[in-house]
């Protein structure tokens, strides 16, 4: 049995704080700089730079050791999990469980890992739904609610039952990935910012959004409490870094 490792709370807040800028302010330059100077041609090149700056905060938690392959791997079945969760369902448009996975991980695992797990579903998964110049904002709005759902876990505004999770992933899956999504739609389609122009796109994305957030509670009504508890095990057996 592994002793499981704790991180002291000044590295945990300076590492989430460091994240929270990486998320918040140089990703979303990063995908505006693909837009503006790229012209949405080098979809790649940004989907790629958001996986490095997402890994370099996670990297942070091992900064005094070696990291174990075993703490890697549990993050890439996780995102494994949740690209085939995405591909069996490929035949209903929005009904699919990424984001009660990414939610999960986020949880079980903390923010950064919950970003980095949606941030590699977004790109990995488009390998079978096509790549383009959504897979950046994708990719961000997966992980943004994974980073979120960790750090409202860590302030304990999130609990782990399944009232708290199911009603954090159905707002987040119309607010967050909806809101995100719909304007990013609109930036592709013709880049016109007018107020009609955004109440025509968020209305008529609104009962794909709905779609997305029922499938969304009910993965998570399903799957949150089995992964939690086979996640808790994991980390205890295999000492786990606490997040």
């Amino acid at each position: 049995m592994f002793q499981q490792p704790m991180i002291s709370p000044r590295i945990r807040n300076r590492r989430t704080l460091f994240a929270s800028l990486l998320i918040l302010i140089v990703i979303p330059a990063t995908i505006a700089l693909g837009i503006i100077v790229m012209d949405d041609r080098k979809y790649y090149f940004i989907s790629l730079l958001i996986i490095l700056y997402t890994i370099i905060p996670f990297a942070m938690v091992f900064e005094h050791r070696k990291p174990q392959a075993r703490e890697l791997i549990v993050i890439a079945v996780l995102s494994s999990i949740a690209v085939a969760g995405r591909s069996a369902f490929f035949m209903l448009p929005q009904f699919k469980p990424v984001l009660a996975i990414v939610i999960i991980a986020g949880v079980s695992l903390g923010p950064e890992a919950g970003f980095l797990v949606g941030a590699v579903t977004g790109f990995v998964s488009n390998f079978f739904f096509g790549q383009g110049p959504w897979t950046p904002w994708q990719m961000f709005s997966f992980g943004i609610i994974g980073f979120l759902a960790g750090i409202l876990f860590r302030v304990q505004w999130l609990r782990r039952s399944k009232l708290s999770l199911c009603i954090y992933g159905g707002l987040s899956a119309i607010v967050i990935y909806g809101g995100i999504m719909n304007f990013s739609s609109l930036s592709m389609v013709d880049g016109s910012y007018t107020k009609e122009s955004i109440i025509a796109i968020y209305m008529s994305g609104f009962w794909f959004d709905l779609v997305h957030a029922a499938a969304t509670v009910f993965f998570l009504f399903l799957l949150a409490r089995p992964m939690l508890e086979k996640l808790d095990r994991i980390k205890s057996k295999y000492g786990i870094i606490e997040p």
